[in-house]
């Protein structure tokens, strides 16, 4: 690689890896194994950097290589607990502050979709993606996509209803 694609790739890994980590963290609900998921996709990034930055969209291209990370390590992984089964990485106290309180609630409710329906909704509204760009991401029909966020937003809906009953 030359001198400015070395630069070119340092600057793009810069601007992109906290929003590659963020999208990690809440696909696979741990933030060292969230870590550890965005140095391999940045690795294989770097090593493929030419097609990257040739790329219709760069940053589509680097959460595709995410994402294909997280499935890669689910299927390595499929007989560990799943997220919703273990607790949360980090202890959270409740706050009385409604923002970090509705954050938690958001986090727990995550964690008990399945894996496709996570992976739409992440990409759709936690990381601002359109319909056909997740479609790309995740290698699906638009379609797909739309089912999928839709079973999602359904339980999750039923689930903070049941949440507000409680209260």
């Amino acid at each position: 690689m030359t001198q400015d694609g070395d630069l070119e790739f340092r600057d793009f890994a810069r601007t992109r890896g906290a929003s590659l980590h963020r999208a990690a963290y809440l696909l696979c609900g741990d933030r060292h194994l969230a870590d550890d998921l965005v140095q391999e996709s940045l690795a294989k990034c770097f090593v493929h950097w030419g097609r990257v930055r040739r790329a219709d969209n760069p940053d589509a291209y680097a959460r595709r290589i995410l994402v294909n990370e997280v499935r890669r390590h689910w299927r390595r992984h499929r007989h560990a607990p799943w997220p919703a089964d273990i607790a949360l990485t980090e202890p959270v106290s409740p706050d009385a502050t409604g923002p970090v309180a509705d954050r938690l609630a958001l986090w727990q409710a995550l964690t008990t979709l399945p894996r496709r329906q996570r992976e739409t909704v992440v990409l759709r509204y936690l990381e601002g993606l359109s319909e056909p760009e997740t479609a790309a991401v995740l290698g699906c029909s638009t379609g797909t996509v739309k089912s999928q966020t839709a079973r999602a937003l359904h339980t999750l809906e039923n689930l903070f209803q049941r949440e507000d009953l409680r209260r």
